[in-house]
């Protein structure tokens, strides 16, 4: 039983670690000024347009997404997914107090494909532990289990009307959008393949 307790708190410990990495990897971004991933283009884009912070607008989004996923599925969502909405809009905040955009084009593209390599690392993390899915893939795979459609084309629609809405409330959409969608997936595979829970 002893056992059995720290397998379970060494599984947490890890989603934790990747909610944390996955936010310094998102901020990251951010800061590099070059674009974001279509989520935080919706985040920014709100901030810009209605106030509060991109982390408070990251959990209220969380909540909603939340939410409908509940009334897809009928049933309560994970532990894990309430805990990575509240935690990563926290996490996002507190890091922006502290990084900021670098002075020179170089020093944002650096920032920029850090900040991908870390947020995919972090993702990958928190998955390998199986502590309960994010909101948004919550979302996507209560869709696909309801339409019947792939995985695949269910993400790409959504990632695709969350980005144009984010767009058009001026959100960052430039080439670091394009290198998170082109790399992201590749990165959270090989973490989530190197991780022993």
């Amino acid at each position: 039983m002893g056992i059995d307790k720290r397998i379970l708190g060494r599984r947490w410990l890890i989603f934790l670690a990747g909610l944390l990495i996955m936010s310094l990897g998102i901020v990251l971004m951010i800061e590099a000024d070059l674009g974001v991933a279509p989520w935080d283009v919706l985040h920014i884009g709100l901030t810009k347009q209605l106030g509060l912070t991109v982390g408070s607008w990251s959990i209220i989004i969380g909540f909603c997404i939340i939410s409908i996923t509940s009334l897809l599925t009928k049933e309560w969502p994970q532990l894990g997914a309430f805990i990575n909405m509240m935690l990563v809009g926290v996490f996002i905040d507190i890091f922006r107090i502290f990084i900021d955009t670098p002075a020179t084009i170089v020093g944002q593209y650096v920032m920029l494909l850090i900040g991908v390599i870390i947020c995919g690392y972090g993702i990958g993390l928190y998955i390998a532990p199986k502590c309960g899915a994010g909101p948004r893939d919550s979302l996507m795979i209560a869709i696909t289990e309801k339409s019947g459609w792939k995985v695949q084309h269910v993400r790409f629609v959504m990632e695709i009307v969350v980005l144009i809405i984010g767009w058009s409330l001026g959100g960052p959409v430039f080439v670091g959008t394009v290198v998170f969608s082109l790399a992201i997936g590749n990165v959270v595979g090989l973490r989530c393949h190197n991780v022993n829970v």
